[in-house]
């Protein structure tokens, strides 16, 4: 197998352009988003399962989102934490040996 080398030129390439799409997404309010009823821990824990999901719809669909900006703090964000590690495997690789 070839071993991949490090290219700082074409890294620094990558990032600038990241960058530079990035910069170029819409902002929306926070005043807008924070009305309704709070999302606590179990929402937080299915929106960190379908993450991957969310993500690349929301790419194509402006109102759809990874993340409820209304939500009620630490237990939300346990539960996406708990949730995106479950989806992601956590450190479960980490641990392998061959």
């Amino acid at each position: 197998m070839r071993s991949l080398k490090f290219k700082p030129l074409l890294f620094l390439l990558l990032v600038v352009a990241a960058t530079t799409l990035v910069s170029c997404a819409k902002v929306v309010p926070v005043e807008e988003c924070v009305t309704g009823d709070l999302y606590g821990f179990w929402n937080g824990l299915w929106h960190g399962l379908i993450a991957p999901v969310t993500f690349i719809i929301g790419l194509f669909k402006e109102e759809v989102a990874m993340y409820a900006i209304n939500n009620n703090g630490t237990w939300y964000d346990l539960g996406f934490l708990l949730g995106a590690a479950v989806t992601f495997g956590g450190g479960s690789k980490a641990s392998c040996t061959k």
